[in-house]
This record gives C-alpha cells, structure tokens and sequence, in this order.
C-alpha cells in the first residue's frame, strides 16, 4: 500500500472506501428484518447493528474529528443513532431494536457522501493513517457480520465447493534461527503491529499446511473430545460445560478432507496438538514463516511479496463462499514454503494479545489496549471472508481462547 503523490492517495482511499462499502452492502442481500436484528450468539451483537456501527465510526472520526464538521443530514444527526451505534453504548444483548435495513443504508449513505466530499479537500499529509484505519474498521466488521449471519444458518456451512480430492505429503518446514524483522510502521499499519522490532527465534520446524479435516477426524474418531489427557484444565471444563464433540463447522463429507479444520478454539487446537504429540506456534514464529525471506533476510508485507492480495494467491474477500483445499494457491506459498499463511481460516497461536515495545494507541484505547488483558490469545492470517485491506503479514487478530464462532483453524510445530 505505498503510495506517491496525494493526488493518487486520494484516489486510492476513494476506490478502497467505494469497494469496500459495494461488498459490505452486498452481504445483506436477500437478508430480512429478523435476521437483520437477531443476536445470534450472545457474544455478538446483531448484523445489523455492525453494519449501523460502520457508519457511526465513519462519521464520529472522518467528520467530526478530522473535518472538525457535525452532520448536517437529518438521520446521521439523530442522537438516537449515536446512542444505538456506539461501541461502549447499550450492552450486546439490548441492540436488537434497530432501525430497518433500508432506513440505516440512508443513514450509511449521508455520511458516505460527506465523507467523499471532504476526501476532495482533506490534507491527506497528516490525515493518511486515519483513513485508512477507517476503510480496516469496516473490513474487520464486515468478517464480524459473516461469522454473525453463519450462526443463524449453521446447517449451510462455510465451504466452497470441493474439487478433486488429491493426497498431500503433510510435512513441515525447517525455519534456521535467527534474527528477524517483526510488526510493521507502514501507514496501513494499526496500533498493535507497531513499533517493528528485531525477535531472534530459535529453530523450529512448521507444517507446511494447516491442519486439514481428514487430520483432525482421526482426534475425533479416537475419542479425542472425551479424553481429558488431551486437554487444560481450563479446556476440560469447557467441554463438559458446553457438551462440545466437534468443531462448529464440521462435515464427515471425504469431499471436503483436505479442506482446513474451521471453526475450533484454541482449547480445541491446542488439545489436538498434544494428541500427536505437536504445539501451536508462538506468534513471532509464525510471522517469520509467512514473511521472513531467507534469501533477502528481510521481511515481506506479504507471503508472496510485496504484491497487494488478489483472487491468485489465497482464498480471501468472500471470493469462494467459504474456505478451500489447503492447497489451492500455489502463488501464495511463504519463502519457507508454507501455504496457505493469509486467508482461509484465521490460525491460532500460543501468545496472550499485549502491545509491542513503544506501543502507542491509535485512535483510541478501546480498539487494541483494553484488551491487553492475559486473557486474548493472538490470531493470525486472515480467512475466507477477510477483506483485502486487513490482510497482511503483520496483521493481528484477537479473542478469548474459548472462542469458535470465528473462521479459525491452526497449523502446528515441532
């Protein structure tokens, strides 16, 4: 995302906000009021009130805090819609009661053309890095509303549909030991992947794909969910409190065997990990398998290169309706030869979410600091539905360990 020129920053931010508004909205074709309001899952708010928080967030820092403007359009000034919209407002389980879909597509719409307006004029020098949080703000809710609306139709699961099933040689890769570049400083870069800094990993090795149903069915057949030797304590109990014998998205369909496990915590990827006598990989061994190269020693935005992602080099924005066979993407393979390290399935790993040294929150506390809690465990990648602009390398993603209504998946290590 290195530009030149304000001239053509301009006209990139423009675009990046039209796209990516044109795929928010198609998300909710064919959806009705029901499905538009409902809280599917009590750890989610409602799709619709996701796709009104757009807006609100668009409004309240391009508008109000970079235009110095308060909206002079009749829905977007409704205090009620603020009220509705803010993400420390009402509690999760009272934003049901929304406006309609066409009413906060209007609403969407006022502040849009505002927002176009003053991107005319904006002095994009000093401005840049808060647009373009703007543009991941909504992508990183767009995924939220995909995990949202799957509850609601679980029967129809997240895989595209399968090709010919071939067999895969599942071995890992050597990483050397050794220092390398981790985070990012670029303008695209959120709070959390700042500052870069040198990490010096130990060898390891990693698998070249990610953990693949046919795999992870042997843990099940095995009685892998009602052995207690496999699991935390923390883990144990969550099984036996939620009656848990499989991931959330889960088929027995051979067809779909090289497709990556989807929709598993990370008490579910760590105790398959100890069933064949492996581990998830730390957060910094992770990165250096999808962005060192060994032949530069540097870092790369992403694992193909500098390239921004597009439909050839990893299942990502929704273009397969679900996830695809671990091996799908060939131009997509890391330095070191794993595939699949951006899109598909988000990919857990063993680090608690902190900040980096000479961390700085941007724009606010609430987006990353509050959750540098002990309690989030770091995720990786990307996935199936993520949209372009939020996938990188250096990309970081968030949630409790018990958490699978998520797109997730994981790879292990040696």
């Amino acid at each position: 995302m290195s530009l030149t020129g304000t001239s053509s920053i301009r006209e990139t931010l423009r675009e990046a906000l039209i796209q990516c508004r044109q795929a928010t909205l198609k998300q909710f074709d064919g959806i009705d009021n029901e499905a538009f309001c409902n809280q599917s899952h009590p750890e989610f708010s409602p799709a619709g009130w996701h796709l009104g928080h757009i807006g609100f967030t668009e409004e309240l820092w391009l508008l109000r805090h970079l235009a110095g403007a308060s909206p002079n359009r009749p829905i977007a000034r409704s205090r009620q819609f603020s009220r509705l919209y803010a993400a420390d407002g009402l509690p999760k389980a009272e934003r049901v009661n929304l406006p309609s879909l066409t009413e906060t597509c209007r609403y969407l719409q006022e502040i849009r053309e505002d927002v176009l307006a003053y991107l005319e004029v904006a002095p994009l020098e000093e401005q840049q890095r808060l647009w373009w949080f703007i543009v991941q703000h909504e992508s990183q809710h767009s995924e939220t509303i995909a995990l949202v609306l799957q509850q609601q139709n679980l029967a129809n699961l997240p895989f595209s549909q399968p090709g010919t099933v071939s067999s895969l040689e599942c071995d890992s890769v050597t990483v050397p030991a050794g220092e390398f570049e981790m985070g990012n400083d670029g303008v695209e870069a959120m709070d959390n992947e700042r500052l870069p800094h040198r990490v010096f990993v130990e060898e390891f090795q990693i698998d070249r794909y990610l953990v693949t149903c046919s795999q992870y069915r042997r843990f099940i057949a095995a009685g892998g969910y009602e052995n207690p030797q496999y699991w935390s304590k923390a883990g144990w109990r969550w099984v036996c409190e939620n009656d848990i014998s499989q991931p959330l998205y889960w088929t027995d369909n051979e067809a779909f065997g090289n497709y990556p496990v989807c929709g598993v915590s990370a008490y579910e990827a760590n105790a398959y990990a100890k069933f064949v006598g492996k581990r998830l990989p730390t957060e910094a061994e992770w990165e250096k398998a999808a962005r060192w190269n060994p032949q530069t020693g540097l870092s790369q935005a992403y694992p193909w290169g500098g390239e921004f992602p597009d439909a050839s080099r990893c299942n990502h924005h929704q273009f397969n309706r679900g996830t695809t066979s671990v091996n799908a993407y060939p131009e997509g393979v890391s330095p070191v030869g794993c595939w699949d390290m951006l899109g598909n399935v988000w990919e857990w790993t063993t680090t608690t979410f902190d900040g980096y040294d000479g961390f700085e929150f941007f724009p606010y506390k609430g987006y990353s600091q509050v959750y540098f809690d002990g309690e989030h465990f770091v995720l990786r990648g990307g996935s199936w539905v993520t949209r372009p602009w939020a996938l990188r390398g250096s990309f970081r993603n968030w949630y409790h360990p018990h958490v699978r209504q998520i797109f997730a998946g994981f790879r292990l290590c040696v």
